[in-house]
């Protein structure tokens, strides 16, 4: 399984990035992708997950409402559209991918990791 995130960038507060995440390899389709991010000094932190047997969709508390994963599966390419951001919203965000049937919310459970893209939220 291979993962590339992209997309990240600045950003004033109040505005909005799109995420990217490359992702091939998958050797059976009961797996999910989730993005995770990871702020200076801070714990990884999960922000949201797709299970890609039905397309389900969890978020965190601390973005419900304010991001939004989706996919196209003829690229194979999740994407997190962010909205309404925030400067506490700045952190490297990774995605990530296990073969579990249900969305997962602990980093260790994943096994695949893309190489994280920066988002910087300015005030």
């Amino acid at each position: 399984v291979q993962l590339q995130a992209s997309g990240g960038g600045l950003v004033q507060a109040g505005g909005s990035l799109r995420l990217s995440c490359a992702a091939t390899g998958f050797t059976s389709p009961y797996y999910s992708i989730s993005w995770f991010r990871q702020a200076p000094g801070k714990e990884r932190e999960w922000v949201s997950c797709i299970r890609n047997r039905d397309g389900r969709r969890t978020y965190g508390d601390n973005v419900k409402g304010r991001f939004t994963m989706s996919r196209d599966n003829d690229k194979h390419t999740i994407y997190l559209l962010m909205n309404s951001l925030e400067p506490e919203d700045t952190a490297t965000y990774y995605c990530a991918s296990d073969y579990a049937p249900t969305c997962r919310t602990r980093p260790l459970e994943y096994d695949y990791w893309g190489q994280g893209t920066l988002v910087t939220v300015s005030s």
